[in-house]
Order: structure tokens, then C-alpha cells, then sequence
């Protein structure tokens, strides 16, 4: 049921948080991923007979939008930022640090990490290890166990022999993308483990496996793309040797121009995802702030609306842009922390 507002109500709930005027409209930032997402089901939030407006969202990359989200409560500050990664301690703290102790986790569905590339560009068969050997600031170098150095890699044949003879270019998001955290953690580190001396480091010296399996080459094969996905389906068009690093459902809607490579034997399919067959996948979320709920106009309806059947359900709307459903039994969880704005548990 909807809560009506006073005007007394909000100006007395904002004055609690040293702000001047309230909002009448939800502010979503985060995660380039689930902003296709989460702009269709505002944009069906603010055409239903609910009395609320349509959300605004702004893309700005997971970890930019838990910064944001994280700032403070109030209306200056967001009500709800989307992730293609979980929230991580650190940015926990965070909030805790400016006040922000109450927050209500939603996992909207599953998506997959694809390297894809022009419909008229190479096909490829790529393993986990060959793009951590192509991607990595740092790879293991000759033929003695823990010896690495910078990466010298600069044509995918030097990768692995039966690879072509191009050279490695690869358009991603920045660091404060989820979606680099996600490649980073799943693909790149899946393939580092290939190697057994390093996975073996891993128990040894977590962080120093760490930083040898995850941290991405700034010397020239990997740029930097900011957080346009469409920018970078241009590039690879102009470049019919280069490839991009986005999410499944980015693909999926750009068929007629990209094409994703296979990777560890398994093609990036909606089917390969959802069984957990392809392996460089990860969960999709949105967290929202619980000091904004009753406050902001429809911050805990629109909650309710993404997260029920009609939306993410294994027949919902999303699934037609490329969202890979939850199970039943967790989506059903979900929607009941939702209704009870269940506490973030991390």
C-alpha cells in the first residue's frame, strides 16, 4: 500500500539529516551493467497508476556508486545504487562511517562477462589462462616456478600459438566499474590458478596472489573505456581486430554488430549462464539506503516492483534484455526482504 506523505512529515524527517529540502523523485546511481535494467523498470514504476514519479538514474559504475551511496543520508545524497558486484567490507565501513547503518541488499538476477568482439572480426576460443597471460600487469616469465615480470605479451599468437597473429587490444571499463572487479576476480584470477605454482601462493600469501592475479596491464593492450558500453561497440567496429569487455546482456542486445568469444569451451549463451556453465559470470544487485524509506516518495514500492515476477521472474520483462533469472527459491527470499527490509547481513 502506498504511504501518503505530509509535507510536514518530510520537511521534519530531512531536517534530522541537516538538509534543507526534500525530493519528490527516487535518485538511483551505480553500475553501468544493471542501468539498462533498472532504467526499463523505472520507466514501468512511473507509468503505473502508483502516484510516484519515474526514477532518475545515473550510470556512474559500481564502485562509483557505492562512494556516492555511501556519502551521507539525505536528499543530496542517493537512495539506491545499483551493482554487478557485491558490496564489499571496506565500502560497508564506509557507510558506517558517515551513518549509514541500515541497508537492504536485493540480488536482481545473474549476468555473464563477455569478451566480444565485430561480427566481421576474428573468431575466438579463448581459456581463462590466455586472457590472464594477455591481460595482467604482471605474468610469470621463462620456465622456473615463481619468476614473473611485466607483461611482454603483445600479440595474442605470443598468448598461444594456434591464437592469431593480431595484437592484443581490449576495450574495458575503469576501476570503478563492477564489471572490472567481477573480470578481474573471475576471469582473471580463474586463469592465474591455471598455473599451479601461483595457485598454490594463494594459501601462502593471499595478498601478494592477489595482486599478481588481479591487477589489469596499464602499459597499452588493455584501454581504459569508461563506463559507455555503446562507445566501445563503436571502437570495435572501427577495429575489426579488437575486442570489448561487457556484460552478457550488452551482447545479447547488440547481436547484429558483436559477437562473443567462447571461452574455457563454452559459448556465452542466456542457457550456458543460468546452468553455470560459463564460467565468467557474476550476480547483479541494488542496495537501498533504509533512512530513505518513508521519506523519499516510493523508495520501498519501487523495491517491491523490480524485484516481483512480472519484472525478474523466469517470464519477466527483464529476461527480454538479457537478465538471467534467479532461482525461484531465492527470488522469493528477496521479495520478502523487500517487503521487510531485511538488513544488509556481509
Amino acid at each position: 500500500m502506498k504511504n501518503i506523505l505530509s509535507p510536514l512529515f518530510l520537511l521534519v524527517s530531512f531536517s534530522l539529516f541537516g538538509s534543507a529540502e526534500a525530493r519528490d523523485t527516487i535518485k538511483i546511481v551505480g553500475s553501468s551493467t544493471v542501468y539498462p535494467f533498472a532504467t526499463v523498470v523505472a520507466e514501468e514504476f512511473g507509468r503505473a497508476d502508483n502516484g510516484f514519479k519515474a526514477p532518475i538514474i545515473e550510470s556512474t559504475g559500481s564502485g562509483g556508486g557505492l562512494k556516492l551511496f555511501c556519502a551521507g543520508k539525505g536528499p543530496g545524497t542517493p537512495d539506491i545504487t545499483n551493482a554487478s558486484r557485491r558490496i564489499k567490507m571496506k565500502e560497508v565501513n564506509l557507510c558506517a562511517k558517515n551513518g549509514i547503518t541500515d541497508i537492504t541488499e536485493m540480488k536482481i538476477g545473474f549476468d555473464g562477462i563477455v569478451v566480444a568482439n565485430a561480427k566481421d572480426g576474428p573468431t575466438m576460443s579463448l581459456t581463462r589462462k590466455d586472457l590472464y597471460l594477455a591481460l595482467a600487469a604482471e605474468v610469470p616469465i621463462g620456465v622456473m616456478d615463481g619468476v614473473t615480470g611485466a607483461n611482454p605479451y603483445k600479440t595474442w599468437n605470443e598468448v598461444r600459438s594456434d591464437l592469431p597473429n593480431i595484437p592484443i587490444v581490449v576495450y574495458g571499463p575503469p576501476p570503478t566499474s563492477g564489471t572490472r572487479d567481477a573480470f578481474a576476480e573471475i576471469a582473471l584470477s580463474g586463469g592465474c590458478n591455471e598455473i599451479p605454482w601461483i595457485k598454490k601462493l594463494k594459501k601462502k600469501d593471499k595478498k601478494a596472489w592477489k595482486k599478481l592475479c588481479r591487477t589489469v596491464r596499464e602499459d597499452g593492450p588493455y584501454v581504459e573505456a569508461g563506463e559507455n558500453d555503446n562507445l566501445i561497440i563503436q571502437k570495435l567496429n572501427a577495429n575489426k581486430d579488437s575486442f570489448g569487455i561487457f556484460g552478457f546482456s550488452f551482447l545479447d542486445q547488440n547481436k547484429d554488430k558483436v559477437k562473443g568469444a567462447v571461452i574455457d569451451g563454452v559459448e556465452p549463451t542466456f542457457d550456458a549462464i543460468a546452468s553455470g556453465d560459463y564460467k565468467v559470470s557474476r550476480s547483479l544487485y541494488f542496495y537501498v539506503k533504509k533512512d530513505h524509506v518513508g521519506v523519499i516518495p516510493g523508495v520501498q514500492e519501487y523495491m517491491e516492483f523490480f524485484m516481483s515476477d512480472d519484472a525478474v521472474g523466469e517470464d519477466g520483462y527483464l529476461l527480454d534484455k538479457g537478465l538471467i533469472p534467479l532461482p525461484a527459491s531465492t527470488r522469493t527470499k528477496f521479495q520478502s526482504d523487500a517487503k521487510t527490509l531485511a538488513n544488509l547481513v556481509r
